[in-house]
């Protein structure tokens, strides 16, 4: 399978998902939080909305290389399906931040009503485990 190919197939899956985990942190101190996301496939990144004053928004000004996950929860081993993600988060501004707001209002109606700003997760790494495809199953997607 091409890299486009694998990215695609991911790709499928994180469109289906809406909410994933988001770890960051400092060598002192770590913390996670969960986000709604966007995920745009023709650039490989995620769109998040948060407050910067967050303990996760405080901490990902301090160190922009974060990780995380997006998963469902099967019963049976035999479906699980998740990712692990690794990349670089900085605020949107201007027309990337436009772009991003439209993307991500239209997904999340209610967005529209919050003034909180828009960020982009810039994917590095993507790991996804499929057992629908063979039990252990891994596709891996980097940026070139």
């Amino acid at each position: 399978m091409s890299e486009s190919e694998t990215l695609a197939a991911i790709g499928r899956y994180l469109k289906k998902q809406h909410v994933l985990s988001l770890c960051c942190g400092t060598a002192e101190n770590l913390w996670c939080a969960n986000c709604f996301y966007v995920f745009d496939t023709t650039q490989a990144v995620f769109w998040l909305m948060t407050e910067p004053d967050t303990r996760h928004g405080e901490l990902m000004q301090q160190q922009s290389v974060v990780a995380g996950t997006i998963n469902g929860q099967p019963k049976s081993v035999l479906l699980i399906k998740g990712v692990q993600y690794r990349g670089q988060i900085s605020q949107l501004t201007g027309e990337r931040e436009a772009l991003a707001r439209a993307a991500y209002c239209k997904r999340f109606p209610v967005a529209k009503k919050v003034s909180a700003p828009l960020w982009e997760i810039r994917l590095d790494e993507l790991k996804m485990t499929d057992n629908a495809l063979g039990f252990g199953k891994k596709l891996r997607w980097q940026r070139g």
